[in-house]
């Protein structure tokens, strides 16, 4: 089902990638809390930036990109500590790749805290935790006051976007407002860690993405 779109062609907002003005990333952060959805750069693909914890923004996303309702979102966070409050008590393998990684494009998979809605873990009880390398979207967070979607902002299916221009493409009319932030730095997803325990593995490597496999099993002392 396509999604209902706004009938008019996207604000096409320009933020300077490594020195984002203030005002504007206030300006991005206060449309988010409103229960937009914005089209926003992140340090790997273009995503979809929403509340996570505004349901209809949340459902949002899934229209956009015609999602299954089955696959969680992730989520880009500032910190260490903001990923302790979006998640139960954390396993060490998690502050070690996290204090190497991040900020970076590793996405880590935890169990999700209570506090997250269902429909963004999708009943999965787990939660797939980023901080970018990328002061956009954390000047973004920061102003926001909450953790922000990270989910590409594409159609299902459909290729991944690295300019503001290629997400006009691809989603027309269907969010309001794409802030480019120039190209995309990096034309590789993010490398996925799962360290959720499911079905009794300690971790497991989801995608290789940014960075090698190797470099997780060196940093866990496991090569």
């Amino acid at each position: 089902m396509c999604a209902k779109g706004f009938g008019l062609l996207p604000e096409i907002l320009k933020i300077h990638p490594d020195s984002p003005d203030d005002s504007l990333l206030r300006y991005v952060a206060e449309q988010i809390r409103s229960g937009q959805v914005l089209g926003m750069p992140t340090d790997t693909f273009y995503g979809l930036a929403a509340d996570p914890y505004n349901l209809k923004a949340v459902e949002r996303v899934y229209e956009i990109k015609s999602r299954s309702r089955n696959k969680p979102l992730s989520l880009l966070i500032e910190s260490i500590e903001q990923a302790e409050e979006l998640s139960r008590p954390l396993p060490e393998e998690f502050y070690v790749l996290a204090r190497r990684f991040w900020p970076g494009p590793l996405t880590v998979i935890v169990k999700a805290s209570a506090r997250l809605p269902l429909k963004v873990t999708a009943n999965s009880g787990n939660v797939a935790l980023r901080v970018p390398a990328a002061a956009i979207p954390i000047g973004v967070i920061k102003y926001s006051g909450c953790p922000i979607t990270a989910t590409s902002a594409n159609l299902s299916g459909e290729r991944e976007c690295t300019t503001a221009e290629a997400v006009r493409d691809q989603l027309g009319d269907h969010v309001p407002i794409i802030v480019d932030g120039g190209i995309a730095p990096r034309e590789i997803a993010s490398t996925i860690v799962d360290l959720s325990g499911e079905a009794d593995i300690h971790f497991r490597v989801i995608r290789e993405g940014a960075i090698p496999t190797a470099q997780i099993l060196e940093a866990l002392n496991l090569q």
